[in-house]
């Protein structure tokens, strides 16, 4: 068995693309759209790791989507959990979870999906702005 992607339906593929290519980093791997079903598949994965992916669903006809938090998390191990949330916020991306502890961080992308990043091994020392930074909605 082999793990290939993650789906998420996505409302606006283009904010979408801003969250998770731009601000998050990912790349972009294969992109399909299908006019006989009136929907566009994106796939999306960490680079230099195209095992993993992120596959964003997009329906041409409009549709509400709910219970995004009932999803629970994507989750993604970063070099620097301090730089990866300063690039976040510098796409206009609001941290829920600060990296306080220098380990973990949440944020959501438009469709509220949480994502959840964490420091690739030992966590890093507390530093400011992020060790004295609270909590934001949920996450």
């Amino acid at each position: 068995m082999k793990y290939l992607h993650t789906m998420v339906r996505v409302t606006d593929l283009d904010a979408s693309l801003a969250f998770y290519r731009d601000a998050l980093g990912l790349e972009l791997v294969h992109r399909k759209d299908y006019e006989a079903g009136r929907f566009t598949l994106v796939y999306l994965a960490a680079p230099g790791d195209h095992d993993a992916q992120v596959e964003l669903t997009h329906n041409w006809d409009p549709e509400v989507y709910t219970g995004g938090r009932n999803f629970g998390h994507i989750a993604y191990a970063v070099p620097d959990i301090y730089a990866a949330c300063q690039r976040l916020m510098d796409h206009g991306v609001t941290i829920l979870r600060p990296p306080r502890d220098g380990r973990m961080a949440f944020v959501r992308s438009p469709d509220q999906i949480s994502i959840e990043l964490l420091q690739d091994g030992d966590a890093l020392p507390p530093a400011e702005p992020w060790a004295s930074m609270g909590n934001t909605g949920s996450w």
